[in-house]
């Protein structure tokens, strides 16, 4: 017989058999600490479930206001655009808006503004970003006002627009 398989397989057996007493030994005094932590686990899995019906409820919620926003939107009465400025208007047409002239436009255009409502949106910064990315062509383009004037386009406020824009120069103040 070889006694060098023989020590290391009972070795084995001892220490298995010891481990096992010793799990039993200690475990058989926790059971009220296993059943503590067993009524936090389905506490939490109650509240998880309620807070996914009540982020179900939100996004429905959320989805009706924004799909009534949509439905809510400002018609364009160009035969009133056309009487204020004396000119045709196209609805959406953001040269409209001082300052903003036809490359601008396209490069707008290609940024996701493609409407008034889009522009008047966008805050200065976002529109001083865009005129950034090009470089330095449209450095002398000053977007503080144009999210106001689109507003006042897509709300059909042609007289108030008119008066404000001949305030500005160039759509600066």
């Amino acid at each position: 017989m070889n006694w060098c398989l023989i020590i290391p397989i009972i070795t084995g057996v001892i220490c298995a058999i010891l481990g096992y007493l010793l799990g039993k030994l200690l475990s058989g005094g926790n059971t009220s600490e296993l059943d503590e932590w067993k009524s936090k686990y389905i506490s939490l899995e109650k509240d998880l479930a309620k807070c996914r019906s009540e982020l179900t409820v939100a996004k429905s919620n959320a989805e009706t206001s924004a799909a009534f926003a949509a439905a809510a939107v400002i018609p364009f009465d160009a035969a009133l655009a056309k009487s204020v400025f004396g000119k045709s208007i196209k609805e959406n047409d953001l040269k409209v808006v001082e300052g903003i002239g036809p490359e601008i436009e396209k490069l707008f255009h290609k940024h996701g503004i493609k409407t008034w409502k889009d522009l008047s949106e966008t805050t200065v910064a976002r529109c001083q970003e865009i005129l950034d990315s090009e470089g330095e062509r449209f450095v002398v383009h000053d977007p503080e006002t144009w999210h106001e004037q689109a507003r006042l386009a897509y709300e059909g406020k042609w007289k108030k627009l008119l008066e404000w824009q001949d305030k500005l120069d160039g759509g600066r103040l």
